[in-house]
């Protein structure tokens, strides 16, 4: 069996345990951000991601430092260049008990292209499949279309629906040109209903009330060790102060992202906080096509599309002191899209800030005055997001780009940044491969729906140049020139400043003495991964 794992380093802090426990009927979690869709296939977003991994499954799974472990496939091997043949799980049951068999996961990426108006398609990760049949109930053949190495990592991604619940044919047949046997294909809204949503995982869906609260309850049948939790509730909290507020009152036993600010003082009241350095790069996207919205001072013209514009911005920003007074330490500079070593970085240094520069910059692209644009931002997701704008916003406009900040939540940022409303855009990326063909694919590869590539490139950035490169490294086996062309591919886009890195973020957890969790590069809270404190001893 092939793996893939990267480890970061990762800081723990610990506090003491008090007496008393958390009751094992119902955990209750606060959660910074809520999943835009109970459909584990529509949106590839984090916060779905690890909603979905609670109650759907992949045919591999993917531990806290991001290496890969059996879930629905136990063994996985590639049979040639272009073959993979996957072993499944058996004796494992879908919520409504019927089995799972090679036909569901077949189903389930057959449906990856179909669902509609996804915002971030998982496409990027089945693009490259050609063919599944099953060999049995038990055996899964899959071909590609060139060698793919990653193809075990991609298969992390992917939920696992029952074919059953969601209204499919007796046979399904994958066919490159569209597959057969789907019958009549659910699309996002019909996974509200639980009947729709059964997975395999350890939980099941029970109610999801937008706005208001998710609550799950333990698959008694589950084929996997049992979560301590018999029902959980997931609370969207996304007001940080009402978020400790609710841990503090005992309402809710766990938060994500508490404010760095209150760190200490949680710490001290006697509350677990642990804490890691994450893969999510936070990044500045600037729009570089010619017609560019809400642009002023410009006579119709698209500064951005110059790379000197581009590299003035990033000159401009100071990202020792956005770590320092913004987010309080909890972060790290960036000068790349994933933080090294991880796979396929190249330890590239982070731009300096030299506001001096930037402004002989801007002049000789024939911006000495500057110009005006609008920062989108979702003011929500990511930490201190808002925060973070306001003080980019600043920066640029002290070299002459007169930065006004659009903050809105994350929904209605991200499906406006998908409809290109915006010049420049904050947003977030957290590998879920672990390695930097993930950013490369989504954030900077020449936008193309139908190939899978650049699903998340709202900037449209394009270089031929790294799109030849990044498709060799997707197909190279050889691990050592995989990782240099990553690197080769990577330096194009950020020598063209096609993207600017921002900082890492570093991610925290908040809980009640009683209870415990491993903190997660991935940035995930995954509820069936939380504990009584006494039971994680040891692990």
């Amino acid at each position: 069996m092939n793996s893939y794992s990267t480890s970061l380093a990762a800081g723990l802090i610990a506090a003491s345990a008090l007496a008393g426990g958390a009751s094992a009927q119902q955990l209750t979690i606060g959660l910074a951000s809520e999943a835009t869709s109970m459909d584990p296939q529509f949106h590839n977003l984090a916060t779905n991601s690890q909603v979905r991994q609670n109650i759907f499954e992949s045919l591999i799974a993917q531990d806290a430092l991001q290496g890969l472990q059996p879930a629905l496939a136990t063994e996985w091997e590639a049979v040639d260049d272009t073959t993979w043949r996957y072993t499944l799980r058996e004796g494992v049951t879908f919520h409504d008990g019927t089995p799972f068999t090679a036909r569901d996961v077949i189903y389930s990426y057959c449906r990856v292209p179909l669902v509609e108006n996804s915002p971030s398609s998982f496409s990027i990760y089945t693009q490259s499949v050609t063919a599944m049949r099953a060999e049995g109930d038990h055996t899964l053949i899959v071909e590609t279309n060139g060698p793919n190495p990653l193809m075990p990592v991609e298969s992390s991604t992917i939920a696992i629906l029952s074919a059953d619940a969601a209204g499919a044919e007796e046979e399904v047949v994958f066919n490159g040109e569209g597959c057969e046997g789907m019958g009549t294909v659910p699309q996002a809204t019909a996974f509200n209903d639980p009947a729709v949503s059964v997975g395999t995982g350890p939980y099941k869906l029970v109610e999801f009330t937008r706005g208001a609260q998710l609550v799950l309850s333990r698959n008694d049948d589950y084929w996997g060790e049992a979560p301590h939790w018999e029902r959980v509730v997931l609370r969207p909290i996304t007001s940080a102060g009402p978020r400790v507020a609710a841990l503090l009152s005992g309402d809710v036993d766990l938060i994500e992202s508490p404010p760095i600010q209150d760190l200490p003082r949680l710490e001290q009241a006697g509350f677990n906080v642990v804490d890691t350095l994450s893969n999510r790069v936070i990044y500045l996207a600037p729009f570089q096509e010619d017609e560019a919205p809400s642009l002023t001072g410009t006579d119709g013209a698209n500064p951005m599309t110059d790379p000197r514009v581009r590299q003035a911005m990033s000159l401009a920003i100071n990202r020792e002191a956005i770590v320092e007074r913004i987010m309080n330490g909890y972060a790290e500079p960036a000068g790349e899209l994933l933080p090294p070593p991880m796979f396929g970085t190249s330890g590239r240094a982070v731009d300096p800030y030299d506001p001096a520069r930037a402004q002989e910059l801007l002049a000789e692209a024939g911006w000495p005055d500057g110009f005006g644009v609008v920062l989108g931002t979702p003011n929500d997701r990511y930490i201190n997001d808002e925060q973070v704008a306001q003080a980019v916003a600043q920066m640029l406009t002290r070299i002459g780009i007169r930065t006004q900040v659009d903050a809105t939540t994350a929904s209605q940022f991200f499906s406006r940044r998908n409809n290109l409303e915006f010049p420049l855009y904050l947003a977030g990326w957290g590998a879920s491969s672990g390695e930097m063909s993930s950013p490369l694919k989504s954030l900077v590869a020449t936008y193309d729906r139908e190939a899978g590539m650049g699903v998340t490139n709202a900037a449209r950035y394009s270089s031929e140049e790294l799109d030849t490169i990044l498709r060799e490294a997707m197909v190279t086996i050889d691990d050592e020139e995989r990782s240099r062309l990553l690197q080769e591919a990577e330096t194009i886009a950020l020598d063209d400043f096609g993207i600017l890195p921002l900082h890492y973020e570093r991610s925290a957890w908040a809980m009640k003495p009683e209870i415990a969790y491993e903190p997660r590069v991935d940035q995930y809270t995954l509820a069936f991964a939380v504990r009584p404190a006494d039971a994680s001893a040891g692990d």
